[in-house]
């Protein structure tokens, strides 16, 4: 599949970093450091624009690294970019950790994967089909404890 894309930033292009990856590293585009504050958030700009095909879908997910070494992350994940918007793509990201953490041009902040998905119409009726699982929810599928 080709994707149109735009890339006003002097970062390279997102691309599959081995075979077999299903997302692509987007870079942070800025001309001065950002720093954000421990429970700061902030709109990253990338550079990039892009023209998705109709059925499809751009999700943009959190690093693991990022999170894991930093502590930071992404309010929305993951985010979807529609494949009607040609506006910048804009990660909003979020420090969760105790200190400051400083986001320079180039460095990786998210990632991004390309995703199929329906349009749906909705069928009302007054009743749905039963099911094992009924209405249970939030942890109901859990091990159980033999007295209940």
């Amino acid at each position: 599949m080709e994707i149109k894309i735009i890339n006003k930033s002097s970062n390279p292009l997102p691309f599959y970093a081995t075979e077999q990856a299903a997302g692509m590293d987007l870079y942070v585009w800025t001309a001065h450091p950002i720093t954000l504050q421990p429970l700061g958030r902030t709109l990253v700009k990338t550079g990039l624009y892009m023209e998705i095909p109709k059925g499809y879908e751009a999700q943009v997910r959190p690093r693991s690294g990022l999170a894991l070494k930093k502590g930071i992350t992404l309010l929305n994940a993951p985010g979807t970019i529609d494949a009607d918007y040609r506006g910048e793509i804009g990660i909003l990201v979020v420090n969760l950790s105790n200190e400051a953490v400083t986001l320079k041009n180039g460095e990786r902040i998210a990632q991004m994967v390309i995703a199929k998905h329906e349009i749906i119409k909705w069928k009302e009726v007054k009743i749905l089909e039963e099911s094992s699982r009924g209405s249970g929810g939030f942890g109901s599928t859990g091990v159980k404890d033999k007295y209940t």
